[in-house]
């Protein structure tokens, strides 16, 4: 398995290691300690070396941020996680707060109303929100003070896991479309353009990207732990571990960069940072402070210049996505055709259901890894939206349930990402009057057009209107960025109440509205979306966008109440089946094709009556 059921939090661990930093917080003279979730490249998933807030707290999410004091600590995240961190941390050591409705620096100015010192990791900060943190400490009467050393690795000792070695591997430029040089001579007319001396580059996939590596030192994330300055002429210089070079890689690089150890980028800052009338490039929303603060005045302030490209996916990696694609979804057909025949037992569970979904990602062949831990909840549990499960909070499944079942796969040609809501036996009217609700919102999404230059945060309304319309929403983004064969997570695209990058064509985006019903039960439609250009429309004067569909399998027709859609939300409905039966049909057995015919039968406005409702044949 590429994922594990056993339980790594343990909330009673929480006081005697919360005692071990304080010990180490009286040593060096601070009254308060911050501990991100972020490791030294910023982010948002991290090698075990690096779970510094799972290791104190307990707390195993992907964003959050833990604020120890002497007498007082909190765990602040957002609202797709505070109920998964009020389970996992010790209650009586950390309290949990809404970091989305309440700062954490008002906490911390209720706890200690006459301030004192804060102590951080300049390492795994980003320097723009240390400038932000300043202020805010300062209306508070907090001063802040970086550290040279880790106050949890020294409390974790050495028991802390070494930092990953995994082996580079070659990205082909056939799946790439643009070879390394070309890549590295668009950044360096940049810095020419932009009369900069060099670029220093922090984010791994960015690296990735322009050298056309991948890696395998995060979980499930095909990137290389690495650090890279890229000069306006001449070889860019890359600090990485030499233990992950193998042959081919190292070959592959040495025709490309100067090859340093990572420990040496140090040295390398401060050589810049000494020569006379030097602009060096660096990203403060993605930099950790300590680059920054080693650039000194020769720190110009400016985007990754391999976000933006990264993101606008080439012609070969549009068509590896849609390969890769039409794959995963023969897996997904497999897989549900297969959850419709178990569903009818009192035997199955969550943990068999990831299970026998990696099995079918396996059997093609070409899987790499999946692209993140399957989400596989149940009843209540599907209302957790970033639930894991657990030999301990595995469940049976239960008639009359849903199920929400979130994954993805990384496959050389493109990383894939889809959830479906899936009906376990016969889902309530209420489940069925939501269901219609979220999947309202993802066609709106899905047939959107939208003009050149549009935002994320402008189309995140269409998700969301026919929530708002009975009282509901949901905590977490419309939509994210999905890299190509890199992070599943992937910026600056976003379609979210956040999302101000605009949307260009070949970005890749997820469209996946939700509703979750606390202690009840869970649903999101997910699929991934490409930004296209669309045809004119009569009389209108503006180029418009819209989006291709990436995304192939059936959405349960169960769950759905058919008079509520409108005839045109009906056409799309059908349009996509069909889409998705002619696609896959060819791939698929007679037996597989029987039950996705079924699957994707065409949907009337005519009520489903409960007959209909019961599980496929």
């Amino acid at each position: 398995m590429l994922q594990s059921f056993e339980s790594t939090s343990d909330p009673s661990l929480g006081p005697p290691r919360v005692k071990a930093v304080r010990a180490e917080m009286n040593d060096v003279g601070v009254q308060v300690f911050l501990v991100p979730r972020s490791d030294e490249y910023q982010g948002e998933y991290v090698p075990t070396s690096a779970e510094r807030l799972k290791w104190v707290s307990g707390f195993s999410g992907s964003a959050g941020l833990a604020v120890i004091a002497m007498k007082a600590a909190v765990v602040a995240t957002d609202g797709r996680y505070t109920l998964q961190a009020r389970a996992q941390v010790h209650g009586a050591t950390f309290e949990v707060i809404d970091s989305t409705e309440k700062p954490w620096i008002e906490w911390l100015a209720a706890k200690l109303p006459n301030g004192g010192t804060i102590g951080f990791d300049p390492r795994l900060h980003t320097a723009q929100s240390l400038t932000t943190l300043r202020g805010e400490a300062g209306k508070h009467g907090f001063t802040l003070k970086a550290l040279s050393a880790n106050l949890v690795d020294r409390a974790w000792g050495r028991t802390r896991p070494a930092p990953p070695i995994g082996a580079i591997a070659v990205q082909p430029v056939a799946l790439a479309g643009v070879a390394a040089e070309v890549k590295i001579a668009d950044v360096q007319k940049l810095l020419k353009a932009e009369q900069q001396h060099a670029v220093v580059l922090t984010m791994p996939d960015s690296i990735a990207w322009l050298l056309n590596i991948r890696g395998s030192d995060v979980p499930h994330n095909p990137v290389v732990l690495a650090y890279a300055v890229v000069p306006v002429k001449g070889k860019p210089e890359l600090f990485v571990d030499p233990a992950k070079l193998t042959v081919d890689s190292k070959k592959h690089l040495s025709a490309l960069v100067k090859l340093s150890p990572v420990e040496e980028l140090g040295g390398r800052l401060r050589e810049m940072k000494a020569e006379k009338d030097r602009k060096v490039r660096v990203d403060p929303a993605t930099a950790s402070a300590w680059v920054v603060n080693a650039l000194g005045s020769c720190a110009a302030h400016g985007i990754d210049p391999c976000v933006l490209p990264k993101a606008k996916k080439n012609r070969a990696e549009l068509d590896g996505a849609r390969a890769a694609h039409v794959r995963d979804g023969v897996a997904m057909v497999r897989f549900l055709a297969w959850l419709d025949g178990e569903s009818a037992s009192n035997s199955l569970d969550e943990v068999r259901i990831v299970q026998r979904l990696e099995a079918f990602r396996s059997a093609t062949g070409a899987l790499k890894d999946i692209s993140f831990a399957t989400i596989a909840g149940s009843g209540p549990n599907g209302a957790l939206p970033h639930y894991r499960v657990t030999k301990e909070s595995n469940r049976l499944l239960q008639q009359g349930e849903m199920i929400v079942i979130d994954s993805g796969g990384q496959y050389q040609d493109g990383t894939t990402d889809i959830t479906r809501t899936v009906a376990i036996g016969m889902p309530s009217a209420e489940m069925r009057q939501r269901f219609t609700q979220v999947l309202k919102g993802h066609i709106a999404i899905a047939t959107a057009r939208f003009p050149v230059g549009t935002r994320g945060i402008q189309l995140d309304t269409l998700a969301r209107y026919h929530l708002w319309q009975a009282g509901l929403d949901f905590e977490h983004g419309t939509g994210h960025g999905v890299g190509s064969f890199l992070s599943v997570h992937e910026g600056p695209q976003s379609i979210s109440k956040r999302g101000m990058a605009t949307l260009e064509p070949g970005m890749i985006v997820s469209n996946e509205p939700g509703f979750y019903k606390q202690g009840a039960f869970g649903i999101r439609i997910e699929n991934l979306e490409v930004v296209s250009d669309a045809t004119a429309i009569k009389g209108g004067d503006r180029p418009m966008l819209g989006f291709e569909c990436l995304t192939l399998a059936p959405i349960d027709y169960r769950c759905i109440e058919p008079d509520q859609l409108t005839q045109a939300e009906v056409a799309w409905f059908n349009s996509y089946h069909a889409r998705v039966l002619a696609t896959l049909a060819g791939a698929l057995t007679a037996e597989e094709r029987k039950w996705l015919t079924t699957a994707t039968k065409p949907l009337s406005r005519v009520p489903l009556v409960p007959s209909l409702l019961k599980p496929r044949d």
